[in-house]
C-alpha cells in the first residue's frame, strides 16, 4: 500500500465461464489492501480533510473487510483505530489471521463489544459532519458498519462514471450490472447514479447476509425511493452468513479455474449463482460482474475450509 493512496479507474476484463462471455470491474485490483467496494465507499474520508480528527471508530464482524479497509485509511490518515466485535475468539488471537492480522499490523485496536450500552456510543457518521460544520470540532470520527452512510456515494459515483465511460466507449447501448450485497450501500448508490444514463443499466444483486427484508430495509435507510433501489434476485435455499457450504467452495474453485480469477469467497460464490439462475431464463448480451476485493478474508475461510475437509 502506497503512502499516498488515490483511487484510479479499476480495468474491465472479459473472460469465459460456463461457455458464456462475462465482464468483470476488477476493483479488487485497486489496492491491495484499501480495495473493493469499502475503497469506494471509504474514499470520501480518504479524499476530504478531517483536521481535528485523531482517532476512528466503528464496529462489525472481527474479520469483515470493512476492518481491513478502515485500518488501512486510519493508517494514511495517521488516525488510531478503534473496531468494536462481539467476539474475538482464543484461537484468534493466539494465529492471527486474515483482515484481524492486517489490521492489526497497521495498528488496529480490536476490542470486544463489551455490553449493548456501547452501542449508543456509536453517534451517526451525518451528526458528526454537521457537528463539525456548525463549528463544534471533535476529535472521534465514527463511520457506520460497512460504511453504510450518505458519506459513500462519492466514491460509488465515480465507479458509475467509470462503467458509463466503458460503455459509451465500446459503443454498449444496454448493460445488466451484477454485484452482491451486505448493507446493499454500493448496489443503492449505483443504481441511482445509473438510472439516469442514457444507456440502460439493470442493477441487480442479491442478499448474503440477511434476507430480502433485511436489505430492503438497508436501501430505505439511505433512500426512501423504491426506484432508486436496485433488483434483489432470489436465493433457491437460505445461507447463513459465514457458515461453509460446499457448493459455494466448489463454484469458487471453477470459477477460478475456468476465469484465472480469484473471487471472494463470502459474498461471490452467492452473488454468481444467483445472477447464473437468472441468466437462464432472463439471457442477456452484456452482463458486468463488479468483483469487490475481500481477497484477504479468503485467508481465513480457506483454512476453515481445509480444516473442515481434514
Amino acid at each position: 500500500m502506497t503512502q499516498k493512496l488515490t483511487l484510479e479507474s479499476s480495468p474491465i476484463e472479459l473472460v469465459k465461464y460456463k461457455g458464456s462471455d462475462f465482464l468483470i470491474k476488477r476493483d479488487d485490483l485497486l489496492d491491495e489492501l484499501f480495495s473493493g467496494n469499502k475503497a469506494r465507499k471509504l474514499s470520501y474520508f480518504l479524499e476530504h480533510d478531517f483536521p481535528y480528527t485523531k482517532k476512528l471508530v466503528s464496529y462489525g464482524s472481527v474479520q469483515s473487510n470493512s476492518l481491513c479497509s478502515m485500518a488501512a485509511l486510519a493508517k494514511l490518515k495517521q488516525w488510531q483505530l478503534e473496531f468494536y466485535v462481539h467476539n474475538i475468539p482464543k484461537w484468534l488471537q493466539d494465529n492471527p489471521t486474515g483482515n484481524y492480522a492486517q489490521a492489526t499490523k497497521l495498528g488496529a485496536k480490536v476490542l470486544p463489544w463489551e455490553s449493548e450500552e456501547q452501542n449508543n456510543t456509536f453517534s451517526s457518521i451525518n451528526n458528526f459532519i454537521q457537528d463539525k460544520e456548525n463549528g463544534s470540532p471533535d476529535d472521534t470520527l465514527f463511520i457506520p458498519e460497512g460504511a453504510h452512510c450518505e458519506q459513500a456515494k462519492c466514491g460509488i459515483e465515480k465507479l458509475a462514471k467509470e462503467i458509463e465511460n466503458y460503455c459509451q466507449g465500446e459503443g454498449i447501448g444496454e448493460m445488466l450490472i451484477m454485484l452482491p450485497s451486505g448493507t446493499g450501500t454500493t448496489s443503492l448508490f449505483l443504481n441511482s447514479f445509473l438510472r439516469h444514463s442514457k444507456i440502460k443499466f439493470s442493477v441487480i444483486t442479491c442478499a448474503c447476509v440477511g434476507d430480502d427484508e433485511y436489505l430492503e430495509k438497508q436501501f430505505s435507510e439511505l433512500s426512501s425511493e423504491p426506484k432508486n433501489w436496485p433488483t434483489i434476485l432470489p436465493t433457491k435455499k437460505k445461507y447463513h452468513f459465514g457458515k461453509l457450504y460446499r457448493e459455494h467452495y466448489e463454484l469458487w474453485l471453477n470459477l477460478k479455474q475456468q476465469t484465472n480469477i480469484e473471487f471472494d469467497l463470502l459474498y461471490d460464490p452467492i452473488g454468481w449463482r444467483c445472477l447464473l439462475d437468472y441468466l437462464q431464463k432472463n439471457p442477456h448480451k452484456n452482463v458486468l460482474y463488479i468483483h469487490q476485493g475481500g481477497l484477504i478474508g479468503n485467508q481465513s475461510m480457506l483454512a476453515r475450509y481445509e480444516h473442515k475437509k481434514g
